[in-house]
């Protein structure tokens, strides 16, 4: 990857990647909504481009700050730090992995070659996917994050906390109770080399950078498919939604597993789609960090396909499941 990324020894030119197109476009973007609106003069396009930048200029500190953080947690806390410190009594131990995650921020990509790396290190199983689960969605980055992009709604913070939180959990003992480590591909269980000296710098700048490309991509992503639904999907079919709680449910969850955004950036655009309830909307956050295209894809490469076909879609039923409980535990009822 680093080869791929950075300029040849010696041949004094600096190479753009797409770090640097994504943050020209960003800039340029909200540097020339004036002109744009000016060139573009149609109230669709400019209601569309307005919560295209809405979205990404509130997004994009909690997700730069998650990333930094999750290349922190991959090049300078060992493994080993938290094996340390879970039971030896797997459902404990289950627990304890659930509550880690909201002291070790990191996105959902990140978490996967954490997990991967614990079990490397002799943890058990249920309590790595557990942490796998809890890390991106339980941390204080997305706690901060959504209750920026949904104030005076303490409720659907907390709620948004308990659902995920449970998901891990369940999840955990389900696997203690009918997991199976033949299911793991054997790579998933060899013991990984630690980090030490100037390596760990290097991890860090090449976890920050990949994760950033590929978070970024999907935040601008989120942000165009909310500015679309905003403008081309009638009003009256979120009132559907809306009416129909069910299907508003369905459909959210699975825009969740579709659109694949970082759990640092998502509750903005959950935000913008401010016609559905709350309680569809929060499925959308607690399915999303859980289970999505990208992670059963990053699953199935790091634990195998046969792993993957079986916690994707139980992890999937489960998320929302505990996203509905905790909305209507927390957000008064359907609403």
């Amino acid at each position: 990857m680093g080869s791929s990324t950075q300029a040849r020894p010696g041949s004094g030119r600096l190479r753009i990647t797409s770090v640097e197109v994504l943050c020209v476009v960003l800039v340029v973007a909200i540097l020339g909504q004036s002109w744009l609106r000016s060139v573009l003069d149609v109230p669709a396009l400019r209601t569309g481009a307005t919560v295209f930048v809405a979205v990404c200029v509130q997004a994009l500190p909690f997700l730069v700050l998650g990333v930094l953080i999750s290349g922190a947690i991959a090049a300078f806390v060992p493994a080993r730090v938290l094996r340390r410190v879970l039971p030896r009594r797997e459902s404990a131990a289950v627990g304890v992995a659930g509550l880690s995650g909201v002291a070790l921020a990191g996105c959902e990509c990140a978490s996967v070659p954490v997990a991967r790396r614990l079990i490397g290190q002799g943890v058990a199983p249920a309590a790595a996917l557990t942490f796998l689960l809890a890390a991106p969605a339980v941390n204080p980055v997305v706690i901060v994050s959504t209750a920026v992009a949904f104030p005076g709604e303490p409720g659907m913070v907390l709620a948004r906390f308990v659902g995920s939180l449970f998901t891990a959990m369940i999840m955990g003992w389900l696997w203690i109770r009918w997991g199976k480590l033949e299911w793991i591909a054997e790579r998933a269980l060899r013991r990984l080399p630690e980090v030490e000296g100037r390596d760990r710098w290097k991890v860090f700048a090449e976890t920050s950078r990949a994760d950033l490309v590929e978070a970024g991509g999907f935040l601008v992503l989120g942000a165009l498919v909310s500015a679309a639904l905003g403008v081309l999907v009638p009003g009256e079919w979120f009132g559907t939604l809306g009416d129909q709680i069910v299907l508003g449910i369905l459909v959210m969850a699975v825009l969740a597993v579709v659109l694949s955004l970082c759990s640092e950036a998502d509750a903005f655009v959950a935000a913008s789609l401010s016609a559905l309830p709350l309680l569809p909307r929060l499925v959308f956050l607690v399915v999303g960090p859980a289970i999505d295209l990208k992670l059963f894809a990053l699953q199935a490469g790091t634990f195998g396909r046969p792993f993957a076909l079986r916690f994707a879609p139980v992890t999937f039923v489960v998320a929302v499941l505990c996203g509905v409980g905790a909305g209507l535990l927390f957000l008064g009822g359907v609403r």
